[in-house]
């Protein structure tokens, strides 16, 4: 009976994860005949059938369910253990795998991945952006090492350090709408007639905002939705006439043309967190990124929360 081997795990989960012998074989780079014939290895050296083949897709059996839980969590591991082995200590070298949601790549991607490559050269950093829910799903699967998102309800297995209040804020364009020269608070309840350009629906912000407007029976006309704050700012700052906008309170004081402008009661807040997995290799990268985030949010006044 065949030993078995870490390809024989990599090749079931191909095959669990397409529910196809000829797409898990395509993206393995090997032949669909010799897929068959190693996941059959396997079977035979477990001892109990992990593949229903019957149908027109593969489908993994009550004991393949079981089996590619372990399977997966033992790969993870093993990888977390060689990158465990390559670790350097005096960060001379190393990589770092970093997500953030969109809110954080448009004001704080840029200026923190300055101070940390001042401050650790030798790291290098692949910075990705995501929504929350896929990065909590790729901490767990060990495909990155930290992630940058919102203090809330997370996936077990998900560890999260608060970092600071982030507060949204109305904003609207500083030479073309009634609020720009307004003096006072803006009541809630008369954005009720405002038009307001948000992000979509697909994003945290907005269903954030959706709840705290129903909550205080508020219905604004959302005359733009977009799928970037980029979007958001350009659209309002570049003449949006009178669309107002809502935006993180760090990205609406950096633009001139753009005026802030205040709400009573105030537009909710919510707190930025570190996420990370439960009982991960932490690897001298990831502290020294952990310690520069919390010192740039220090540095500038946002106080950790």
């Amino acid at each position: 009976m065949p030993a078995l081997e870490l390809r024989h795990l990599r090749y079931l989960l191909a095959v669990a994860e397409h529910a196809n012998f000829t797409r898990a074989a395509e993206e393995l780079h090997i032949s669909q005949p010799t897929l068959s014939q190693q996941v059959k290895q396997l079977e035979r050296a477990l001892k109990v059938q992990l593949l229903d083949r019957s149908g027109r897709s593969v489908r993994l059996t009550d004991a393949g369910e079981v089996y590619v839980a372990y399977a997966r969590r033992a790969l993870t591991d093993l990888a977390a253990g060689e990158r465990a082995v390559l670790d350097v200590g005096d960060l001379s070298r190393g990589t770092l795998r970093v997500a953030m949601t969109p809110t954080f790549t448009t004001y704080l991607m840029g200026p923190l991945v300055a101070d940390f490559h001042a401050r650790c050269p030798g790291i290098s950093l692949e910075v990705r952006e995501m929504t929350q829910a896929r990065m909590e799903a790729e901490l767990l699967d060990d495909r990155i090492d930290v992630g940058i998102a919102f203090l809330g309800e997370h996936a077990a297995g998900v560890t999260a350090r608060p970092l600071f209040e982030e507060g949204l804020a109305l904003v609207v364009g500083a030479g073309g709408h009634p609020y720009a020269e307004r003096g006072g608070a803006v009541p809630l309840e008369e954005l009720g007639g405002a038009r307001l350009a948000l992000l979509s629906e697909d994003f945290a912000t907005r269903r954030q905002l959706d709840a705290y407007f129903e909550g205080h029976g508020v219905r604004p006309v959302v005359a733009v939705e977009a799928n970037s704050l980029s979007v958001l700012v350009e659209v309002v700052g570049g003449g949006g006439g009178e669309v107002a906008t809502v935006l993180p309170e760090p990205l609406a004081v950096r633009d001139g043309r753009l005026r802030r402008v205040p709400v009573e009661p105030a537009l909710p807040s919510r707190t930025a967190a570190l996420l990370g997995r439960e009982a991960a290799y932490r690897s001298a990268a990831g502290r020294a990124f952990e310690e520069t985030v919390v010192g740039w949010v220090g540095e500038r006044g946002y106080g950790v929360a």
